[in-house]
């Protein structure tokens, strides 16, 4: 039976593990909290605890050894550079000195590519963040794929419970920036995780993004939120240009994941917003109209 270490059993972490535990591998999920490790006491996976940013804590688990693979997907939490230094870098570099025959996995974010003129974008566009969180996702990558690893861009992540653009919608913060030309390239939790597994499960490395198959003008995907809501269109703002990974304005190609055999049960975010209640409650819990 392989087995996976899934370090970060956060949003899109845990549906990972469960799937590759559905899939017949054994499953080991790190948290990074005790109340984190109880949340999770009935899955049907082990579940341990450690600090990625400490080697040490991380090694209190060797004996855990060996695992076939190893995704890191934990989270910043919503922290700075100094945060993406310890959990992303310092983290990957921890689990490859413990772990060292492991085949790695990071879950790095398609804000590395600054692209700001609507160009499609693929594995091999330059990728070139002009933040310091952006640059340091660009040296844990490049970690990894020096170590013969896989790389993941991922879209902007929503699902079951989740989505900013949803969540802003229906709470009246968002904003339609400057004339709404700007591009959303987004990917639904389940297709990552099942883009996670078909990567692992298989012989590839490399960069690969992960993204649906149909990026949004910004525009157009408010007022077809109003339109299947029936409520008011977002006003239009100023850009804003002090977002964390920095502004860009991109259209995110899958192609090359897709060639693999992937297949994303949400082609576009409209199609989880016909098809997924779990997405679509935001809607009732923020005051919007029912499903």
């Amino acid at each position: 039976m392989p087995r996976v270490l899934i370090a970060g059993c956060g949003f899109v972490g845990l549906a990972t593990a469960r799937l590759f535990a559905q899939r017949g591998w054994e499953v080991v999920g790190g948290t990074h909290s005790e109340d984190s490790a109880q949340k999770l006491a009935t899955e049907p996976f082990r579940i341990v605890t450690f600090d990625l940013a400490e080697q040490e804590s991380v090694a209190r688990h060797a004996a855990l050894a060996p695992f076939d693979a190893i995704v890191h997907c934990a989270s910043s939490g919503r922290g700075g550079a100094e945060q993406y230094r310890r959990v992303y870098l310092d983290g990957a570099r921890h689990l490859a000195t413990v772990f060292p025959s492991a085949r790695l996995l990071f879950t790095s974010s398609t804000s590395v590519y600054a692209q700001t003129d609507g160009s499609w974008v693929t594995e091999e566009s330059a990728a070139e963040p002009d933040r310091e969180t952006g640059r340091l996702l660009r040296e844990t990558e490049d970690f990894v794929l020096a170590r013969n690893g896989l790389v993941t861009r991922l879209a902007g992540i929503y699902g079951p419970g989740r989505s900013v653009l949803l969540r802003k919608f229906f709470d009246g913060t968002a904003t339609i920036e400057g004339d709404g030309a700007k591009w959303l390239n987004q990917g639904h939790r389940d297709d990552i995780a099942a883009a996670l597994f078909t990567l692992v499960s298989g012989e590839t490395s490399g960069v690969f993004n992960v993204s649906d198959d149909q990026p949004l003008a910004q525009r157009e995907l408010y007022a077809r939120l109003a339109e299947r809501f029936q409520r008011p269109l977002p006003p239009t703002g100023e850009p804003d240009l002090n977002r964390k990974r920095g502004w860009t304005n991109k259209h995110v190609s899958n192609a090359r994941l897709r060639a693999l055999g992937w297949v994303p049960r949400y082609p576009s975010f409209f199609d989880a917003v016909e098809h997924d209640p779990e997405l679509i409650s935001l809607a009732g819990e923020n005051g919007g109209a029912q499903p």
